[in-house]
Parts: C-alpha cells; structure tokens; sequence
C-alpha cells in the first residue's frame, strides 16, 4: 500500500496489496473484493495475546496457549493402571514440550508430524521438561509469524507490537488470520478511516454511549481490552438493527400512502352477526374488533399484526372485520360492495378457514369463494343456501373482477395476475411470516 495515497472503501484489494493467487482466491471465496469489504470483514473472536507464549517462557501451573509445528504423535498406555493415551512433542523458535491426552487415544490421529498447531492447555514444567496436559488443539495454517515479523516480538525498530487481544478471523485456505491483523494496520496507517462518513447521526451515538465508526473499527480489529472489542461489536450490532428499522419505517410510511377505503361499520349490523356466532367474544377480541375498526376509520393504510394462540378465536375477528368491510358501498356508490382477500399459505387451511367463514356467514346472503391449485368453490349454492358448489375457475374470475364476489378466500392463487378486484379494500393473510415481503405487496395492490 502506498505511503502517499488514502485508498478509498471502493477500491479493490489488489490494488493497494500485492497477492499471490492463493491469497486472491482464499478472499474470493470470503466475499473480500474492496478495501470495505475488508475493513468489515470483523473477527469472529479474540484471544487472549497475554495467554500466548513461547515454550520457554511457560510457567509450572499457569493455563496458556501455544502455536507450534507438531513433530511426532504417539498412543500408548500408563505405566501405572494402563490408561489409554496419546501423546505428542511440538516445537516453536524456542524450544520443545510435551503434550498427553489421557484417556483419548484417538487424539494421535488427528495430527501428523509438520502440522502448524494451537494448544492451549495447564503447564507442567520439571526437571523433565515442559507438558501441555489435556490441551486443546487445532490446526492452523502457520504459526503465527511472518517476514514482517512476529505478532508476538518486538518489530525491528525494537518496538513491542503485541496487540492485548488477538484477533482471530474467519479464514479459508490461502489466508490468515495473521495476513489480515497486518493488513487492518496498514489501511489504519493510510488514514483512511478519516474519509468515512458516519452511518449513524452524532446524536444517536451520544444518547446510547456509541463509539464513532472509526474508532469502533480500531476497537474491534486491534482491541487494546475485551472491553473495547464488546463495545464495538454492540455498536456494529445497533447499526444493522438500526438499519432494518429505518427500512422498515420506510416501507410502512410508503405502505401508507396505498389509496384506501374510509369504512364505517354498520354498529347495529355487527352485533346482530356478532351473536350469530353462539358464544360471547372476550375482552381480547372486542379490543381487537375495535382497533381494526378505528383503522377503517381512518384515511391512512391499515399494517396491523393479530397474534393469538390456536384456538383464541382470530378466525372470528377476521370474519368479524370482513363482515364490516363487505357492507360497506364504494365511496360515491350506492350500490355494489368493498372486497375482502383472504390468504393462506396452504390448501388445507384456506379449505378450513372457508368452511369457517360459511359457518360465520350462513343467512347474510354474502357470497364467498375459494380459488386454490386444485379449483374453485363459490358459497352459496343455488342448489343449497347453506353449502358450497364447485364454479369454473373462468367465472369465478369473471364474479371476482365484477364485484360480484366480496370475499375470496385462496392460497398463493389469489397473486396471480388473471386475479383481479373491483374494490379490494381488507387484505388478510394468514401466517404471514410464510409469505415473502413481494408476495404480500402483490396482493395489498390488486385492487382494479
């Protein structure tokens, strides 16, 4: 990286680092294209550099980690009651230990001589020398050291440059966790994080005790305590949540301004069909009735959510609210009725919450419909004013498009492009989390 040019978050690695194919494929790989890319490419977790060591600086008792190369294994069995174990010697720059694993015999298979490893175990150390009991070891790609020095010793301007936590990051084969700690120092050294703009206002970081950007990007790459690394990772965590709240204000504000009906329920009309149903509603689906009520009132777009447990009675408010809508006239009409879309996310529970709503609607004269992949059925029957007959799909649209059918009940059907609404004014879907974002904006404006 140039001494004399401030990279931007929008140039390409390669352009500021020399890379040996490896590396370009291993950060490829990583989704790593742009110095941002980089700087967001964030720790998964930091080690103790306090607790890292060489092998003749470990003290007799002390728990510590290692990174060395692995130069043999073996099992065998203890002198004394014959436990079965494995054991192992590893070598760093400065000297050899020992490792035993009692009672895990399959430990010595798991490394072959020349393996780069990290240990991290209880010390033994003797007049026999020094012994990692039961540590825990994986395989590294390198120890932790390089040309440009060691992470772990003084620089060669005799400078300790030791970071207190070290960071470990995510890493495919070709790159390291010790590349990428020696590549955030270089872009930090390059004063590129004085060009980045901050993605949350000052006022937002003061009321919630938030490092800025730049400093949370020094915190979390090269934490100088645990404390600091906490704090920035906190503060990236606020940011995304932050984020997805401010879309999601975004879309509910746009989701607003969608053309809406002004229903005002028939209260007379509701009570009569409320008693119908042969039990008295409880306090939780009257508050619910009157809030969505209040909605219709209004001259902004209804987004509510209706949370209950199977069986608390939301199919009867839903019906309820439905009922309200479909004897209500087109503004400047005085005839034909608003439309109500009902979606399910299956077959089955649109068939159910049909033959409900058929129970519910029984003698209002109301018509209802169902459109699913496997037909269409139409409430009520000429034939039986208390049942259902199947329609053609062809008529069913035709009634639909007219008015002709108030409500209509149906799967993902119902977002077709052949279905189309008169007067679509009430849109509920069931178990929305199923339907994605698109599918449930497609519906909301079909209204013709």
């Amino acid at each position: 990286m140039s001494a004399n040019s401030i990279p931007r978050p929008t140039d390409p690695v390669t352009a500021h680092f020399r890379l040996m194919p490896p590396q370009k494929a291993a950060l490829a790989k990583l989704g790593i294209v742009s110095i941002h890319d980089l700087l967001y490419h964030f720790p998964s977790r930091h080690l103790n550099a306090g607790g890292v060591a060489t092998i003749t600086t470990l003290a007799d008792g002390e728990r510590a980690t290692v990174y060395a190369q692995v130069v043999k294994t073996d099992t065998k069995k203890s002198f004394h009651g014959g436990v079965p174990m494995s054991t192992a010697t590893l070598r760093d720059p400065t000297g050899t230990l020992s490792v035993l694993w009692f009672h895990q015999p399959y430990m010595a298979k798991m490394f072959v001589a020349g393996d780069f490893v990290e240990a991290t175990g209880t010390v033994k150390k003797d007049a026999r020398g020094v012994t990692l009991i039961n540590p825990e070891m994986k395989k590294t790609d390198r120890l932790p050291g390089d040309v440009n020095g060691s992470l772990f010793t003084a620089n060669k301007d005799g400078v300790d440059n030791t970071p207190e936590l070290y960071p470990v990051y995510p890493e495919s084969r070709g790159i390291t966790s010790r590349w990428f700690f020696h590549a955030m120092q270089r872009i930090f050294a390059s004063g590129i994080l004085d060009t980045l703009d901050y993605p949350l206002p000052s006022d937002i970081l003061e009321r919630y005790n938030l490092p800025s950007l730049q400093t949370a990007l020094v915190w979390l790459h090269s934490p100088r305590d645990e404390k600091h690394a906490l704090s920035a990772r906190k503060r990236f965590a606020f940011e995304e949540i932050f984020f997805i709240q401010l879309e999601r204000q975004r879309s509910r504000l746009l989701y607003e301004q969608n053309p809406t009906f002004t229903i005002t329920a028939d209260k007379k009309g509701l009570s009569t069909f409320i008693k119908q149903f042969g039990f008295p509603f409880t306090e939780a689906q009257k508050n619910s009735v009157d809030a969505i009520l209040a909605d219709f009132r209004s001259s902004r777009a209804m987004l509510r959510l209706l949370e209950g447990d199977v069986g608390s009675g939301k199919t009867a408010v839903a019906a309820t609210t439905a009922y309200a809508v479909v004897n209500t006239r087109p503004s400047g009409q005085d005839f034909g009725t608003l439309q109500v879309a009902y979606m399910c996310p299956t077959e089955i529970l649109a068939s159910q919450h049909f033959e409900s709503f058929i129970q519910y609607f029984v003698g209002t004269g109301i018509q209802i419909a169902l459109i699913t992949g496997s037909g269409c059925k139409k409430f009520p029957s000429k034939v039986d004013p208390s049942g259902w007959t199947d329609i053609s799909r062809t008529q069913l649209l035709k009634w639909v498009a007219n008015g002709e059918i108030p409500i209509l009940i149906g799967t993902h059907a119902l977002i077709q492009k052949s279905v189309k609404f008169k007067h679509l004014a009430y849109v509920i879907i069931d178990e929305q989390h199923r339907f994605g974002t698109a599918q449930r904006a497609k519906l909301v404006q079909k209204d013709g």
